[in-house]
């Protein structure tokens, strides 16, 4: 699945990269604690969060996640897009909430998950 169907799914936006919503991702992880985050282990990973600040960039930057979806409306600063940006991070957004979310992508077919034990 690439990034902009699953923005597309998510009746969703762009804030950055939509340029780059083919980049194709395989699994998901939905998670508001970054720590969690850390403990998902895959490839080619889209992450769902509702955490909008930049230790989400931060996180995504060290762990080689290039596309993030916030959910429940929220809305990255200036800021973040910016840091986004540099770190070549496709931001986009969705109303939906996070259960919703993983929901409808997972019905869509993207569902790989899994993580490794810390």
């Amino acid at each position: 699945m690439t990034v902009t169907e699953a923005v597309n799914i998510l009746e969703g936006q762009f804030f950055s990269g939509e340029g780059k919503g083919d980049f194709e991702v395989s699994s998901a992880c939905g998670a508001d604690l970054m720590s969690d985050v850390m403990a998902f282990v895959k490839d080619k990973v889209l992450l769902l969060t509702g955490l909008v600040n930049p230790q989400v960039i931060r996180t995504a930057e060290l762990l080689d996640i290039h596309a993030i979806i916030f959910v429940r409306g929220k809305v990255p600063s200036r800021d973040m897009i910016e840091m986004a940006e540099e770190a070549d991070i496709i931001l986009g957004g969705s109303k939906l909430s996070m259960f919703l979310s993983c929901g409808k992508l997972y019905e869509a077919g993207l569902r790989k998950g899994g993580s490794r034990a810390i």
